[in-house]
């Protein structure tokens, strides 16, 4: 950090947009790096609290607290503080989730950052998805199914379809008939040469996928093992969605962090309670797979299920490139620490 009168860079959502945050290779780049060195234990990530109090009618509706530090060449520690509710975009016209991060001067613990977090959360996420399709689709995969058509889903498709030349077909569902149009209607702008189709039924555009994202905010599980055809690789986003079953038949479950997964009454923290699935039964966590120390796809008829809780540590990685593209650029706005 700069020695002196301390200050605060702040980025908003447009400082990042103007330093590339609109698009999917920054936030892979990151996120291979944020694996790698959560693979190495490099890292320091406390469990996330969560707070709710009266009136959360909703799975979604709570401001949960992410800090971390992550090592290696450049440290940082800082925090994500992202809050969430349900009756947001109907009754306020507002994205359903709002975030801020805080970055941390590793040598002084000074903040040294502040950055609006919802377009980081969204994309980070998306590149998560981006990294383990990777190593845990088939090759060549053509088809994916998306089902949920919010802001999470679209960021979601627009990574897949910029990371895959493979990808030609692009099924979409939502309980939402008008979520799922406007969604079409944007991608298909934006990607002309990929078909975007309005699937009847979530069942639909599950069988007729290989690779499956969930971005939905369901709070009880809907998509059946049977949904499945050999060699479908899904990356279970939004966590509720899968049934029990298929952790029990999937040929791999991988997470990104088994302590953030295993809580919360989250579905793998149902089963571990029921004597269903452990530690021992999971495959590997993300990072292991990266590096090399887990095999992923290891045959085309395997179905393979990523359960992606998020941590702190994808934020931080993705916010510490994007801060200090900001500060070789001069963009933001310097805010005095004391006045």
């Amino acid at each position: 950090m700069n020695t002196g009168t301390p200050s605060l860079l702040y980025l908003s959502r447009a400082d990042l947009v103007s330093l590339g945050g609109a698009s999917s290779q920054p936030y892979v780049d990151a996120i291979n790096d944020g694996l790698t060195a959560h693979a190495r234990g490099e890292y320091v990530q406390p469990l996330k609290p969560y707070l709710r109090w009266d009136g959360a009618d909703h799975i979604a509706d709570r401001i949960i607290a992410m800090p971390c530090y992550v090592g290696g060449e450049q440290p940082v520690a800082g925090l994500k503080w992202i809050g969430s509710r349900q009756h947001n975009p109907a009754s306020y016209g507002l994205e359903r989730a709002s975030a801020v991060i805080v970055l941390n001067d590793a040598q002084t613990n000074y903040p040294i950052a502040l950055m609006e977090g919802g377009l980081i959360s969204g994309m980070r996420t998306a590149a998560i998805t981006a990294v383990a399709t990777k190593y845990l689709a088939r090759s060549g995969f053509a088809s994916v199914a998306c089902i949920g058509c919010g802001p999470i889903g679209r960021m979601q498709i627009q990574t897949l379809v910029e990371q895959f030349a493979s990808i030609k077909c692009v099924y979409l569902f939502d309980l939402s008939k008008t979520a799922a149009e406007k969604l079409k209607e944007e991608l298909s702008g934006n990607f002309p040469t990929v078909s975007f189709v309005l699937s009847a039924s979530a069942k639909d555009a599950v069988q007729a996928s290989e690779v499956v994202v969930t971005a939905t905010v369901a709070d009880a599980p809907y998509l059946s093992f049977e949904w499945l055809k050999p060699g479908t690789f899904v990356s279970n986003v939004s966590i509720m969605d899968v049934h029990k079953e298929v952790y029990e038949k999937s040929d791999k479950v991988i997470v990104d962090d088994w302590d953030q997964s295993n809580r919360e009454k989250k579905i793998i923290n149902q089963l571990v309670l029921e004597g269903r699935f452990s530690r021992e039964k999971l495959h590997a966590e993300l990072g292991e797979i990266v590096i090399g120390k887990k095999p992923g796809r290891e045959s085309d008829d395997e179905i393979i299920l990523l359960n992606p809780m998020g941590m702190a540590l994808d934020d931080l990685v993705c916010a510490r490139h994007f801060y200090h593209l900001a500060q070789s650029g001069k963009v933001g706005t310097q805010l005095p620490l004391y006045g």
